[in-house]
């Protein structure tokens, strides 16, 4: 496979129902959106993630897309895994996930930087020994008041929010799509300028 053209997506989140739609899993909800985009459908992998793979376009770039069946502390082992079964570096890695420093409804494109105190994040650049890789950064804005970050990430959008997260996730998927096809640069000239909403 020649992996100059092929990609390895990672949408963070936590398994199972009672987390499917918690702000901490919006990474996994804008691959649940790219996978319909491409008509892609996931399978389970042994190295422990849920995989489809799609290409952008007809002869285009490949994209490996993989939600983790672990929980979001421990994301690094199958992105590893993932990476060395498709012998691939962590500079063909894209990593969509939840950032709080962000305003909801807007996606930010950057590589490489810090964890922010991201357990998912953390938790690949441990296991790859490297941060050097391109992030999908889904805003989900600050908790209200006092509340504690880490409840706020495991609790649901608000009905307002629910009603525009899907152009959301749209947006996350394409940006996605613009890193695999025209490179992180072009993706960050896209979306890195928007304002809210």
């Amino acid at each position: 496979m020649s992996s100059d053209t092929t990609w390895l997506v990672v949408g963070l989140g936590n398994p199972g129902p009672d987390y499917a739609a918690h702000r901490h899993n919006v990474g996994q909800m804008a691959l649940a959106v790219l996978a319909d985009e491409l008509s892609a459908s996931f399978v389970s992998h042994k190295a422990g993630a849920q995989v489809a793979t799609a290409f952008t376009s007809p002869g285009g770039a490949k994209l490996i897309l993989a939600a983790p069946h672990t929980y979001m502390n421990v994301s690094g082992k199958p992105t590893a895994a993932l990476l060395k079964f498709f012998s691939l570096t962590p500079e063909r890695l894209i990593v969509v996930h939840d950032e709080l420093d962000i305003d909801f409804d807007l996606v930010r494109v950057k590589f490489g930087g810090g964890h922010g105190g991201h357990n998912g994040l953390r938790a690949i650049i441990a296991a790859l020994g490297t941060n050097e890789f391109a992030r999908v950064r889904i805003g989900i804005g600050r908790p209200p008041g006092r509340q504690d970050s880490a409840d706020f990430v495991l609790s649901a959008f608000s009905r307002a929010q629910r009603d525009a997260l899907p152009n959301i996730l749209v947006d996350a998927a394409d940006a996605t799509r613009l890193i695999a096809t025209d490179g992180v640069l072009a993706a960050q000239q896209k979306f890195n300028t928007r304002s809210p909403s």
